[in-house]
């Protein structure tokens, strides 16, 4: 290919006897690669305040990309060390995922997404999402963030800073 010759125009950082320059032509390659779609999501959520917004989010995304959505909850096992009697700590935990995950379910069929919700307790839950991505064949993570800030992030930790590190997934953060 043969350079283009251009001159430059006059501005009033450039004096105004123009140097002629030589631009080589661009050239476009079409696209042959078709874009990326995601076919399972994986969409952890908690049950706080920010969960419809993980919900509704995702939901609207999968519809776009004809995808299934998988919600996640994994709750922290504490471990008991001195007090044994302090009841049934697993299902008390179920009893608060069960709804949360029954309101997922529900929206995923209004709006005709295939679902499945999945509950498991867990000593990480960082590590429990990274699994559950790979154990459910998922291409995607949706993940709400808290945004507690520096100090509040020190005594809580991050999970989706924790998940972004530990994964190879694309990470959807909403705020």
């Amino acid at each position: 290919m043969t350079p283009i010759p251009t001159t430059a125009t006059p501005t009033a950082a450039t004096p105004t006897t123009a140097t002629p320059t030589t631009v080589s032509p661009m050239t476009v390659t079409p696209m042959t690669e078709t874009p990326t779609t995601f076919k399972r999501i994986l969409v952890p959520v908690d049950g706080s305040e920010l969960t419809q917004r993980a919900i509704d989010t995702s939901l609207d995304l999968a519809q776009q990309m004809k995808a299934g959505v998988v919600g996640f909850i994994a709750n922290p096992r504490v471990p008991r060390i001195a007090a044994p009697e302090a009841g049934d700590d697993e299902s008390l935990s179920t009893a608060q995922a069960q709804p949360v995950l029954a309101r997922f379910e529900r929206a995923a069929h209004e709006r005709g997404v295939p679902f499945e919700g999945v509950f498991v307790q867990v000593p990480r839950v960082d590590q429990a999402i990274i699994a559950a991505a790979e154990a459910h064949h998922c291409d995607m993570i949706v993940m709400v963030t808290h945004g507690r800030g520096a100090f509040g992030e020190f005594l809580f930790g991050s999970q989706t800073k924790a998940v972004l590190a530990g994964s190879k997934l694309p990470l959807l953060v909403l705020h």
